[in-house]
């Protein structure tokens, strides 16, 4: 696919957080300035935002290219992202989007997979790939039947017996719609008032995870100004046939959980030890609607790594 170009104002960055209760300080007009050390010099566009666009242009692609029939006929009911994070997008800095063309493999099941690669000012932003497939790509394995009933824990809590942080959240149509906008998406293709339609894109659900994982560090009283924490990756799988089910009003229960940091889990080669989170978002009946891997290292580390290659 040719390469399209696309440019976020800051008012696309303020509704978008402000739809998905983000209060990082890296997006925040005014509060970038307390962050210690910030080498972005300005607000920096969400990465559940430039998901969401890979997630529209991908929509428009398997429309053009009739794939929707073939992910119909195969039941490939997983909408999968892996996404790993290069440099930041400032507002009003015009960025592309590639998406190459779909690779179709048979082993072990039927996947559509497509490369995508988002550049700016000849830096690459983000690179990664979406792929369809029958089962989820991302933490397929786990078993969450005996956990405790979600409903009767308190917002905010730890699960018991768990090592699961939850957060409770509602679906909202104009938080979504916001979202969409935000994101450089065409939300009457979800949602239409007049026509009844309400089709829930896929990434708006898993972008609450951002503020469940700040809500958590909040409760640990970490410092954001002095210890500021930046995604390196996102794995993503959404669950098309649950996804489907959900309406206005919705409650999803998100569950986080740490893992312990390893010499084994670096990023890049390098001795920056990754923070690692499993994310799950489920309904009220317990299905999992999504499965996200997330990795997160101090800024200040990046810094230091960057400033010993330079010297």
């Amino acid at each position: 696919m040719k390469d399209q170009s696309f440019v976020f104002d800051q008012i696309h960055i303020e509704v978008a957080r402000n739809a998905s209760d983000d209060f990082n300080l890296f997006h925040d007009k005014h509060k970038w300035l307390q962050v210690t050390h910030n080498p972005f010099k300005g607000p920096i566009v969400l990465g559940f935002q430039l998901n969401t666009l890979i997630e529209y242009q991908m929509r428009l692609y398997r429309e053009a290219h009739h794939e929707n029939k073939i992910i119909a006929e195969n039941q490939l009911r997983y909408s999968n992202y892996q996404i790993t994070f290069v440099n930041a997008l400032r507002p009003r800095q015009e960025m592309t989007l590639d998406i190459k063309k779909t690779l179709i493999t048979t082993i072990p099941d039927l996947t559509l997979t497509n490369r995508v690669t988002i550049k700016s000012l000849d830096k690459t932003i983000l690179i990664g790939y979406k792929k369809e497939t029958k089962q989820p790509l991302f933490l397929a394995n786990t078993d969450l039947s005996k956990l405790p009933d979600l409903e009767t824990l308190s917002d905010k809590s730890m699960v018991p017996d768990s090592e699961f942080f939850l957060k409770r959240k509602w679906m909202h149509n104009g938080n979504v719609k916001n979202f969409l906008s935000g994101s450089l998406a065409e939300q009457s293709d979800y949602f239409d008032d007049l026509t009844n339609l309400e089709n829930y894109p896929e990434v708006f659900p898993c972008s609450l995870t951002s503020g469940a994982l700040l809500e958590k560090a909040q409760m640990e009283n970490h410092d954001f100004k002095r210890n500021p924490m930046v995604y390196t990756s996102h794995d993503i799988s959404v669950d098309r046939l649950h996804l489907k089910r959900i309406k206005n009003n919705d409650k999803l229960h998100i569950l986080v959980k740490q893992l312990p940091e390893s010499e084994k889990n670096t990023l890049n080669h390098t001795n920056i030890l990754l923070r690692t989170y499993e994310c799950y978002g489920l309904l009220e009946d317990k299905s999992i609607l999504f499965r996200i891997k997330l990795n997160l290292v101090p800024l200040e580390e990046i810094i230091k790594n960057l400033s010993t290659k330079t010297q």
